[in-house]
């Protein structure tokens, strides 16, 4: 049966997911949303849309990342002593005084013990699973021909033993170089290798170069390489997930596109890679926010763009593919695009303030930039307290929903904040004001007295995990006894074993059956921030054992199997990860 046991390998061009059989199942070209020519994952009836490689008589596998790269290694091992290494990624390193990140995968085989037989099955799809490409070959290379791309792969295995799906014997090492239409003029054993040790020491100066905690090293470093990977270089975009339509919960239809980029996300992105110290990849992403705010001319901000910028991101349906274990629908496109979600207002703001504040980048705000940031101010202070469909992005209704008040109250808050920081006192002042009157507001409406906390939306009755984030995003102090009182109290309605749902109202699908991973992170640090560190610890640990072999973690979990469900690799799920454990992890000072 089908799981989210994957490994994810990419170097911000493009990705792909791969299983513990050494089996590409999922990859788009020519970028993250782009036509998923390796399907499989949401295609398990069809015999296309994957790369196998097959070990004849395989009996066992083992499968890790080489230690601080997005490099994988797949051993396979067969019932007589044969052996074979798979050593699969996309080239990724610095060249000409650029970084070479070309649309390529590269797989290395090695025999390693005894007379491995393999099998190759490149069977690419095209249009979401509904086309077959064209086949032609030259003299070492083989091309898959659609009407919106040609895949060449440059190899020095026999093409036959290929095209026919041949076992051959494995007698040495092998190459694999799957990209662009393009000649590779030297042969593909040393391309292969030169890729390999590049891309290696890329990788491995990079992790080095971060900021980690003293407690929980491997984990975060593996979260920060993964949410690289969903990093889409050219225009600094971090995508939610590398997947589509992997429902949160089986059978349940919420199965949606998350090849994008939502602004909220940046808040969370933005203050792990500030933890990080990963300031080039935070300057980038952060460009990214800022163009697409200062651009909006003053009109309201949408909650997701394209990794492009693009504001139409049109949902269909792709009854080309049965979906994950065969439970459509597979959706192309986000209608959350057209959705109203004040809290945007606050997270493009509350993202853009690391410019005015933070010394180290290079491309710091300014009075002009403050200007253009006013609009967005204007936008919160109009519609703090007005229904919409909230940060969990409900289809069917429209409300006043508390987290969204609460952002807007933080934009106006961190315009104020800006604005003394450039010595622009007048507007610190009025801004101060919007954002005291916005504080009354949410106090007396958010408020509710007969449950003693605070509640979901205006005037309302449930709680949600978003009230979890009162004291990290300002609004309330951690000693103001409100928090604690609204965290008892999702405790009480929102906790089922270790995990904290977003709610548990019906919503456009019933009643959710599985928990974001996000929030239960959200719920550590608000331990944390109550002085219930032992507590929060152990949680985390128990969080930890949830991740993949890979340390890699998904959208949503099963609370009672500890399945993952949900796009993969969720963004918002290791960045969680990393904001916890640098609360968590005790000072490298007081370590030894």
């Amino acid at each position: 049966m089908q799981n989210l046991d994957l490994a994810l390998i990419g170097n911000c061009s493009v990705g792909a997911l791969i299983d513990a059989q050494a089996r590409l199942v999922w990859g788009c070209f020519p970028r993250f949303d782009g036509d998923p020519v390796f399907c499989s994952l949401l295609n398990p009836v069809a015999d296309q849309g994957y790369f196998a490689i097959e070990l004849a008589d395989c009996e066992r596998t083992e499968q890790q990342y080489m230690e601080n790269t997005a490099i994988l290694v797949t051993r396979l091992y067969d019932s007589s002593g044969g052996a074979v290494e798979i050593t699969d990624f996309t080239p990724r390193f610095d060249q000409f005084g650029r970084t070479f990140r070309p649309m390529m995968i590269v797989r290395r085989l090695r025999r390693l013990t005894g007379s491995p037989r393999l099998t190759l099955r490149l069977r690419p799809a095209f249009d979401y699973g509904a086309g077959t490409p064209e086949v032609t070959w030259g003299s070492n290379h083989i091309r898959y021909v659609t009407s919106g791309l040609v895949l060449r792969l440059t190899t020095d295995v026999s093409l036959a033993a290929i095209l026919r799906e041949a076992t051959f014997f494995l007698e040495d090492t092998a190459t694999l170089l799957l990209g662009a239409d393009e000649t590779i003029h030297e042969a593909a054993g040393e391309v292969g290798r030169h890729f390999l040790e590049a891309t290696t020491r890329y990788w491995q100066e990079w992790a080095r170069n971060l900021a980690i905690p003293f407690e929980w090293q491997e984990a975060v470093i593996r979260a920060a390489i993964t949410l690289k990977l969903n990093a889409y270089e050219d225009t600094g975009a971090i995508i939610a997930a590398m997947t589509t339509s992997i429902p949160e919960a089986a059978g349940s239809g919420r199965n949606w596109d998350y090849r994008y980029c939502w602004l909220r996300d940046g808040y969370f992105v933005v203050n792990a890679l500030n933890r990080l110290g990963a300031t080039h990849m935070m300057e980038r992403h952060l460009a990214y926010i800022i163009n697409i705010a200062a651009n909006s001319g003053g009109g309201p901000l949408q909650p997701v763009y394209g990794i492009d910028g693009r504001a139409d991101l049109g949902e269909g349906e792709k009854h080309s593919l049965a979906g994950y274990r065969g439970m459509g629908p597979v959706r192309v496109g986000n209608l959350a695009h057209r959705q109203v979600q004040h809290d945007v207002y606050g997270s493009a703001i509350l993202a853009a303030t690391h410019v005015f504040f933070d010394q180290r980048l290079t491309r710091r705000g300014d009075e002009a930039l403050f200007k253009k940031l006013e609009p967005i101010g204007q936008q919160a202070r109009l519609c703090y307290d007005q229904p919409d469909a909230g940060l969990w992005e409900l289809r069917g209704s429209a409300r006043i929903h508390t987290f969204s008040a609460v952002m807007c109250w933080a934009a106006c808050d961190r315009l104020a904040r800006i604005a003394r920081q450039l010595g622009l006192l007048e507007r610190a002042t009025y801004w101060n004001d919007q954002a005291a009157l916005m504080r009354h507001t949410i106090g007396s409406r958010a408020w509710n007295d007969r449950r003693g906390c605070f509640v979901a939306t205006f005037e309302g009755e449930t709680v949600d995990a978003s009230l979890l984030l009162l004291v990290e995003i300002g609004f309330l102090d951690a000693a103001d006894p409100r928090f604690a009182a609204t965290v008892g109290v999702i405790e009480k309605d929102l906790r089922k074993g270790d995990f904290i749902f977003r709610y548990l109202e019906k919503d456009d699908f019933g009643e959710p059956e599985n928990a974001f991973l996000v929030c239960t992170f959200w719920y550590v640090n608000a331990l944390v921030a109550l002085d219930r560190r032992q507590e929060a610890r152990d949680l985390f640990d128990r969080l930890l054992a949830c991740r993949n072999r890979h340390g890699l973690l998904a959208e949503h979990i099963d609370p009672r199997s500890g399945e993952q469900w949900g796009n993969f690799v969720q963004t918002y799920s290791m960045v969680g990860l990393i904001n916890a454990a640098m609360r968590l992890s005790i000072r490298w000072d007081q370590a030894f």
